[in-house]
């Protein structure tokens, strides 16, 4: 089931993307009067079609291939690299038969849409939600951060108390790790305290690659206690009469100091016999009973965290104070883009680490339904979209519009030989690159 809801929610957030970004192009072709010969979600290779009807002069559909969609416009090369129809003289209806400056805006007319949408989601996410934490006094209060094993990587330990981010304090330690311009930033010195002793650590060079690692767990969080909320049925603790209310002190002989404690080190027990210490709130006992980890590393049971009651933060914004944060946040990301991209190319960072395909992209909305978390991602990858289309490859949105920039500084449009010529090499190029990006993911998701 939580693999269906994980495939589901990525296909619908793709196809959402799919549709607007082909709509960009289609309403901008068709306000100049270009005909659009074809509107289809996902590819129909060999032309195989899920689903297909006509209106007007256009035909809609959706293929099988769920890797993207097209518009097919007259006159144009693109990725059918049908030629037959540049035999004839350019017609006032094609897209070669316009000027220039109205073939780029058509073919900026995608990337436009996407741009908008991550700002428009931002925007609304930023106005409706909020932004809600528990504040760095009160987790210090608490005992200090959980640190996960990407955390642990960094040079954060269970038990540290942040106290800033490159000379900076921070009421809000959790954003820093969202926030593009300290992770894509090129100094990440925290100060903390450990062990009561103030001291300044520098976080690991590889920091955008750790971040980028599938992980079950959070990089750094609050210590939040737990208690059992609810057993499922025929598990092993149902089996060991596990009730509502139980607190779970220890696993063997190690203690558990919070619920993503209890976690990380359930996991490292899979398939394994344990022994838990089991105080029970409601009988005011402590226990000890057996059983054996599943082998996903749980035991069945759904926690109560508490510890922060009434000491989580709220800001609320406006309605137009909301739009400018959508905006910063949205071009935020896309420098953290480019950014990230400069340093693959520069090899200070591993593609292998740092890319994620379709595969990747589908785990990060999880197995749980959650609408706040599957906004945010669409917008990431709308936003995402909208960086790679604009990139100057031929086959690409970009490539197209290189080529037309070209044309109007020359004067001289680029010969519909050199436009094929590019096209092909383009496609070889996209090509390649996803066939390395399905061979990371799949490779990742085996754990290789």
């Amino acid at each position: 089931m939580g693999t269906l809801i994980t495939v589901s929610q990525f296909l619908f957030a793709l196809s959402i993307l799919i549709i607007l970004h082909e709509l960009g192009h289609f309403l901008a072709a068709r306000y100049f009067g270009i005909k659009v010969e074809k509107f289809y979600l996902f590819f129909d290779a060999w032309g195989i079609k899920l689903f297909k009807f006509r209106k007007g002069e256009t035909e809609y559909g959706i293929g099988w291939l769920p890797l993207g969609g097209y518009v097919k416009i007259a006159g144009m090369v693109d990725e059918s690299l049908d030629t037959e129809q540049l035999k004839t003289e350019p017609q006032s209806w094609e897209f070669r038969g316009k000027p220039a400056w109205q073939r780029l805006i058509v073919m900026i007319g995608g990337v436009t849409v996407n741009l908008l949408l991550g700002i428009l989601i931002f925007w609304m996410l930023t106005w409706t939600q909020g932004e809600k934490y528990v504040p760095t006094t009160a987790i210090n209060e608490a005992g200090g951060i959980y640190a996960g094993p990407t955390g642990k990587k960094l040079g954060f330990l269970t038990g540290d108390k942040v106290l800033a981010f490159n000379g900076k304090p921070s009421d809000n330690i959790m954003a820093e790790f969202a926030d593009p311009d300290f992770i894509m930033g090129d100094k990440h010195e925290v100060k903390i305290n450990r062990n009561g002793k103030d001291t300044t650590i520098v976080l690991s060079p590889k920091i955008q690659e750790l971040l980028s690692e599938k992980s079950d767990f959070p990089v750094i969080s609050p210590q939040y206690s737990f208690e059992i909320a609810s057993v499922v049925d025929g598990t092993p603790a149902a089996k060991a009469k596990l009730v509502k209310g139980d607190v779970i002190t220890h696993i063997d002989s190690q203690s558990v100091a919070s619920f993503m404690d209890f976690k990380e080190i359930i996991q490292q027990k899979k398939n394994q016999n344990i022994a838990l210490t089991v105080k029970s709130n409601l009988k005011d006992s402590v226990r000890v009973i057996t059983l054996k980890v599943e082998a996903d590393g749980t035991i069945g049971f759904k926690p109560r965290l508490f510890g922060f009651e009434n000491k989580e933060k709220t800001i609320e914004f406006g309605f137009f104070e909301s739009a400018g944060m959508g905006v910063s946040k949205a071009f935020s990301f896309l420098a953290a883009n480019a950014k990230g991209f400069g340093k693959i190319f520069s090899g200070e960072v591993d593609p292998r680490k740092s890319l994620a395909g379709p595969v990747g992209m589908a785990q990060m909305y999880g197995s749980t339904w959650d609408w706040v978390n599957f906004w945010g991602l669409t917008a990431m990858i709308s936003l995402g979209l909208a960086f790679l289309n604009i990139i100057p490859i031929p086959a690409l949105d970009g490539g197209h519009v290189m080529f037309l920039l070209w044309e109007m500084i020359t004067r001289k449009p680029v010969s519909e030989k050199a436009l094929y010529v590019g096209q092909v090499i383009g496609m070889v190029i996209l090509g390649s690159l996803m066939i390395f990006i399905f061979w990371v993911d799949i490779a990742r998701a085996l754990g290789f």
